[in-house]
């Protein structure tokens, strides 16, 4: 049984790391994919995996912090940068 568990985990998570460009909410999605599999990590005994894991679903919820809008409709410093830069590139190619 935990071995589906850890196969239904890590495919969930690879599935939603595919699929963060399409949202910012598919990054959390992806988090929490490496904190379960950080669960299975440590149930299995493995515990390396776990830290790692671990860490990865850290990293994640980072990112997604700092890609999602803020409450004020306003993007927040980094996702507001890369768009700024995007806008700037645009025009350069138009002159």
């Amino acid at each position: 049984m935990l071995t589906v568990f850890g196969a239904c985990v890590v495919t969930f998570m690879m599935v939603m790391y595919a699929l963060e460009g399409h949202d910012h909410r598919f990054v959390l999605a992806f988090a929490a994919g490496c904190a379960l599999s950080s669960t299975y990590g440590f149930s299995a005994g493995t515990w390396p995996f776990g830290i790692v894991e671990g860490i990865w679903s850290v990293v994640a919820v980072k990112r997604y912090l700092d890609q999602r809008p803020n409450a004020g409709g306003r993007l927040s410093s980094s996702a507001a940068n890369f768009a700024l830069g995007a806008f700037r590139r645009g025009r350069r190619r138009r002159s």
